[in-house]
């Protein structure tokens, strides 16, 4: 069963997200839960700095702990999924198209970073090497019908998407990311 939408109005909420160091323990997140100390080692940090953050996450609902994995004082920290929505811009203040700015900077970040890896140990990859998908389209909608393809695409996206528990073998986690921007003609922006 997908989660319920959830729109995120709260402008520290949104600044959670924006943050760099809690996007990057967002990416670690994504192969499973971890405790400061780990993840510390990972990104460089120190485990007070890591632990603060995971707190910070917590805070709003981001991740929670998973205390089945704690051993004596050693905290454990998971994904909390949802299916997290923001106003659209015309419902948001000052402060929160801030903070949305910066989280998209973020997103559009590591996403040329991903290609980067990923084209960099495509020879290694085997039959991966070829599940690079890539699609270049347009639609002409007007904004209630593209809302209707939104959900119809996060719909999907929970379709296939299983638990680890449930997936194959050979299954790897695969970034998934869907943009969309009205064309604004030349004569437009002038």
């Amino acid at each position: 069963m997908p989660p319920e939408p959830q729109e995120i109005t709260d402008v520290e909420a949104l600044r959670v997200l924006a943050h760099p160091m809690r996007q990057k323990i967002e990416q670690c997140l994504r192969k499973g839960p971890v405790n400061s100390a780990a993840l510390a080692r990972e990104l460089g940090e120190s485990t007070g700095l890591t632990s603060y953050h995971l707190r910070q996450m917590a805070k709003h609902g981001f991740i929670e702990e998973a205390p089945e994995l704690a051993k004596g004082r050693e905290r454990w920290w998971r994904a909390v999924p949802g299916d997290r929505r923001f106003p659209p811009y015309s419902r948001q203040t000052p402060q929160m198209r801030e903070a949305l700015t910066e989280m998209h900077r973020l997103n559009f970040a590591e996403l040329v970073e991903a290609v980067q890896r990923f084209e960099g140990a495509r020879d290694d990859l085997g039959v991966w090497a070829d599940a690079a998908l890539f699609s270049r389209s347009t639609l002409r909608v007007d904004p209630d019908r593209l809302r209707e393809f939104f959900e119809e695409y996060i719909a999907l996206l929970h379709r296939y998407s299983g638990t680890q528990e449930d997936a194959a073998p050979d299954a790897r986690t695969v970034l998934v990311r869907l943009i969309g921007l009205p064309e604004i003609e030349r004569a437009e922006r002038t």
